[in-house]
Formats: structure tokens, C-alpha cells, sequence
């Protein structure tokens, strides 16, 4: 909810301060995550902060939960999506790696690029991790797959992914769209059918 001043001003809002950081986190890192800093970006005062937060501490922590509802919280819905084969389940996953809406690279990039600072975060990361690769396996599970070769595709899916991430490897749509088909045969040891296909083409083309 926005807030004003007794006498008019302009106070913001909790999104409000919170886009701001999530904007200076993935520009500076979370060095540049600072009050001051903050509310001269926005044109608001720094008492207005403390309106909507209680410290610094506290929109860090607040951005960490939005980085852990969007990109964790989205892939394991995915993994989770109504699918009638792996494949399909593996392109359901794909629509994560291709939509920032669903997981945010870079955003994905700036907490792991934090962690190197901060246990606390590192810790976040790592229990994250687990859910994704437990999510992953479990979606393999389902369509039959033994426990160990649902774990070594849940990884290698998952690794590959975070590679991609961490490298900030640069890749046309085009081109990762061209690649697709390989990549859920080379993930779940099935081609994709050519109807998965068009369906998946034609939500992200």
C-alpha cells in the first residue's frame, strides 16, 4: 500500500522500495543495496524506508523471499505441470530457462553472486538447490523412470542449467530454440513428439 506524508508527500510503497533494491542488486550487487542510495533513486526520503521496513536487514531479507517464491517456487510448479509424457514434462521445465517471468537468470545470478559474501545466503542457495533437483526427480519418478537414473537426469538438467547462468553465456532465442529437441532427448532419453513440439514453440515464438 502507498503511503503520504501529513502533509502530501510521497512516501512509496514496500514494492516500491523493493523493485529499487532488486534493480541496484542486479546492478551493483548487493553492495549497492543501501538506504540512502535507494531513496535518492527513487526521489523519496530515507525516513520513508522505515515506514515499510524495519532495516536494511529486513529488505534483504525480503528480496531473497521474492527470489525464492519466483524462481524456486516457479520451477517446481512446472516440474509439476499437467503432462502426458517426460517429454512434455521436460518442455514444461524449458518454459522456465526461456521465460524471465517464470525464473529470473539474472536475478537467479545476483543471490548466487551474494553468497560468496554471505553464509547466511549461501544457505538459501543450497537448500534451493535441493528443492529444484528433489522437484526434478520426482517429475521423472512419475513417468517411471528408477530412482537412480531420476537422480542423475535431475542434475544433470540442473547443472547444465546453473551453468548457463554462472558462465552468463549469451544465446539467441533462435538459437536455443534450434536446440531444444536435443536437449529434452538428451534429458529424458526420448525424442520429443512433434505436437510437444509445436505446443512449446508456440508459446515462446
Amino acid at each position: 500500500m502507498e503511503q503520504q506524508t501529513q502533509n502530501g508527500g510521497w512516501r512509496g510503497s514496500a514494492d516500491i522500495w523493493l523493485n529499487a533494491a532488486y534493480d541496484a542488486l542486479l546492478e551493483s550487487g548487493v553492495d549497492g543495496v543501501k538506504i540512502q542510495p535507494l531513496a535518492k533513486r527513487l526521489d523519496l526520503s530515507r525516513t520513508s524506508f522505515y515506514w515499510f521496513f524495519k532495516d536494511r536487514q529486513e529488505l534483504l531479507d525480503a528480496l531473497v523471499a521474492r527470489w525464492r517464491q519466483k524462481n524456486t517456487g516457479n520451477l517446481i510448479t512446472q516440474t509439476e505441470s499437467y503432462a502426458e509424457t517426460v517429454t512434455e514434462a521436460m518442455l514444461n521445465v524449458f518454459d522456465c530457462w526461456l521465460k524471465p517471468d517464470l525464473f529470473d537468470a539474472r536475478f537467479e545470478f545476483a543471490i548466487r553472486s551474494w553468497a560468496v559474501q554471505s553464509p547466511d545466503v549461501l544457505t538459501e542457495i543450497q537448500t534451493a538447490d535441493q528443492q529444484r533437483l528433489e522437484a526434478l526427480k520426482q517429475m521423472f519418478l512419475r513417468f517411471g523412470q528408477n530412482e537412480h537414473l531420476a537422480d542423475v537426469r535431475a542434475r544433470t538438467i540442473y547443472l547444465v542449467q546453473i551453468g548457463y547462468i554462472s558462465m552468463q553465456t549469451q544465446e539467441s532465442l533462435a538459437d536455443r530454440l534450434q536446440r531444444i529437441p536435443e536437449y529434452v532427448e538428451i534429458f529424458t532419453g526420448q525424442p520429443p513428439e512433434q505436437r510437444e513440439l509445436d505446443r512449446f514453440f508456440a508459446r515462446h515464438c
